[in-house]
């Protein structure tokens, strides 16, 4: 009997890449807003009960940053209602349950790579909702269900921080981009490739999944800089000739980033092994560019 495994979101960056990396004896049920509303606690229990799901593997969120600022409430509706929903449709249903989070959940302190059991205390409602969330899933699932925190994720079919840059080299001479926020980029493969592992494992808790970094992370600007020899190296269209390095300062948001959110992701490297070093992983993202 095959595994039915339900992925809320399964038709965003994330949500795509594991419904392709899901493995033969796995039936995927993928689902939008439209389908199910996952703020809507009945329509998800509804859900459950008529599929009867083994894993809910939660990629739905909010992720507009900025506009959480002003819009707290549909951020929560996003980002904490929804895992509590589906956390509560798990238990009800006997299904297994994976939430994924963020790094914006920590303030921005610190020194040192961040371990799943330090201190959080996000500084924008954004991390807020997302904080939310996480001990409201768990919470739901009676500490039986996974959280997996991320950063800086990007991957095909999606908005994010590579396909911005490769699109602005293309028609600017000069970027300037921030230098003094440090965190690990995270590849849509490596997490989608984790997230099987993990609920093979029947991990519980909490979990950091990123791509390999030094302990100190690199910058967005160390980022850009890479995406854009990576690109030139492939002949891909290019007007960029400097990438200014910039305070955070100097490119105010109406949501504050943290400036520190290096995750220490021992405890995935234990579990599943090794991750791949993030150079490694952008330019198998790049080569996907040239075709």
């Amino acid at each position: 009997m095959k595994n039915t495994v339900w992925i809320p979101g399964g038709h965003g960056m994330l949500g795509s890449r594991l419904s392709a990396l899901a493995a033969a004896d796995v039936d995927v049920i993928t689902t939008t807003r439209a389908d199910v509303d996952v703020a809507d606690r009945a329509a998800v229990l509804a859900f459950a009960q008529r599929r009867r799901p083994t894993l809910i593997l939660n990629c739905t969120a909010y992720t507009a940053v900025d506009k959480a600022e002003s819009e707290p409430a549909l951020a929560t509706a996003g980002n904490a209602d929804a895992p509590a929903w589906l956390g509560e449709a798990a238990r009800a249903v006997g299904a297994r349950a994976l939430h994924v989070s963020t790094d914006y959940v920590f303030d921005g302190s610190g020194s040192r790579p961040l371990r799943e059991d330090d201190a959080t205390g996000p500084v924008s409602a954004y991390g807020r909702s997302k904080r939310q969330g996480e001990e409201r899933f768990l919470d739901a699932t009676s500490g039986q269900g996974l959280v997996v925190r991320t950063s800086w994720l990007y991957g095909p079919g999606g908005k994010n921080f590579v396909l911005t840059m490769l699109k602005l080299m293309a028609e600017r001479e000069q970027l300037k981009v921030v230098a003094d926020q440090r965190g690990r980029p995270t590849s849509t493969s490596t997490l989608a490739q984790r997230l099987w592992l993990l609920a093979a494992l029947d991990a519980t808790g909490i979990v950091h999944v990123a791509d390999a970094t030094g302990p100190q992370g690199i910058s967005w600007h160390d980022f850009a800089v890479a995406i854009h020899a990576g690109a030139s190296a492939r002949g891909l269209p290019l007007q960029a000739k400097s990438i200014e390095a910039i305070a955070t300062s100097a490119y105010p948001t109406p949501a504050v980033r943290p400036a520190w959110s290096v995750l220490d992701c021992s405890r995935c490297e234990t579990l599943t092994g090794p991750l791949p070093s993030w150079t490694t992983t952008l330019e198998a993202f790049l080569d996907l560019q040239k075709l």
